[in-house]
């Protein structure tokens, strides 16, 4: 099954997102290298507060890169290009808001986001981003709330990484 991508989804919905973290949304020209991408090819890019995209550019892809912005300390935040550069826990915070973050999409939701991070490769110590969402990711949703990113049932907050003094 092909992921779903930036062509295949109505843009408004996406902007609307997006700008709740003061992020900028901006399309790239097909065939063209996507600024601020780490991986290349169709990956999503990121340069301060602009994620890349191209119509190619899956979903999936996309958010993570907007939820590297939402979860990384305002220092990093503030000089970021390219590489986000998280630790392991910010990481798994990541993968864990972009599930969350799908339903804010019409054309995607979260079980369709964990089979597309499945099919892309993503990789969980239960086998599946399903499994490890539902049953393995508890530290994470504890680092989503330390944050103030999360509540306690899994509501995005729509607001940006709280620097409290702590690491990870």
């Amino acid at each position: 099954m092909p992921v779903i991508t930036v062509q295949d989804c109505n843009l408004e919905p996406i902007k609307a997102l997006l700008s709740k973290f003061n992020l900028n949304l901006v399309i790239s020209a097909d065939n063209q290298a996507i600024p601020g991408s780490w991986f290349g090819d169709s990956e999503a890019g990121l340069i301060e507060n602009n994620i890349y995209v191209r119509k190619d550019t899956p979903i999936h892809s996309l958010l993570h890169e907007s939820c590297h912005y939402i979860c990384m300390d305002s220092d990093r935040r503030k000089n970021l290009h390219t590489n986000a550069a998280g630790d392991y826990d910010e990481e798994n915070g990541v993968c864990y808001l972009q599930i969350i973050l799908a339903d804010d999409i019409p054309q995607m939701h979260q079980k369709r986001m964990m089979q597309d991070m499945d099919e892309w490769g993503y990789t969980f110590r239960l086998g599946s981003a399903q499994k490890w969402f539902e049953d393995d990711a508890q530290d994470t949703k504890q680092w989503l709330l330390s944050h103030k990113i999360i509540d306690k049932n899994n509501n995005c907050l729509y607001q940006l990484r709280e620097d409290q003094g702590t690491s990870g």
